[in-house]
């Protein structure tokens, strides 16, 4: 399915959906802890108001991911416009930044099968490592994946979720590991995430 424009994506109840987007021109968004906790707030916020799960996150120093469910009639799309209106006006009256943040609007792909659900799930926690930030997922707090193998007690996670996919954290880790180790992924999901990067 190709990238959707909020306005052009159909968002239903139980769907998953992939949200994401970078700075322009691959220019940092977050500059400092303080911009990474204002976002984490906001969406916690909008999570809890609005009846969406968050599966897997990554907020990265350009870019940014969200994995979420959809589990109520709001639409998922709407929570990147939620975090990243008052955001960007925070972070242009912090830093007397002027113009846009952002590449342009973000983008949205509906997850329509396990496979891409799980490998997207590794792809996300494992995208700092990917980029050269730290060198074990673990380290990176400004994702979920301490949630996943429940060393953080932290609410931006579907523990449910994780319980029914994965034994326990090792069995999740091993998964993860295997992608940072060797990169190698079934031809489909290969030709997803790559999607992702363009």
């Amino acid at each position: 399915m190709p990238y959707a424009r909020k306005d052009l994506l159909t968002w239903q109840a139980g769907m998953y959906y992939h949200i994401y987007n970078r700075g322009i021109s691959k220019s940092p968004i977050f500059r400092e802890e303080a911009n990474y906790l204002f976002v984490l707030e906001k969406v916690k916020e909008y999570t809890k108001a609005n009846h969406l799960s968050m599966i897997a996150y990554c907020l990265e120093p350009n870019h940014y991911h969200f994995l979420t469910r959809q589990d109520g009639e709001e639409p998922a799309g709407n929570l990147p416009q939620y975090v990243f209106n008052s955001y960007v006006k925070a972070y242009n009256k912090k830093y007397q930044h002027s113009g846009t943040l952002f590449e342009g609007r973000f983008r949205a792909k509906v997850i329509q099968s396990k496979s891409h659900l799980l490998h997207l799930c590794r792809y996300i926690h494992g995208n700092p490592v990917k980029d050269g930030l730290v060198a074990d997922p673990a380290q990176w707090l400004y994702s979920n994946y301490l949630e996943w193998i429940g060393e953080r007690n932290g609410s931006l996670v579907d523990r449910d979720f994780i319980k029914t996919q994965f034994a326990n954290a090792e069995e999740y880790k091993k998964f993860l590991f295997a992608y940072l180790k060797s990169r190698q992924l079934p031809d489909d999901v290969r030709k997803f995430i790559d999607d992702l990067e363009k």
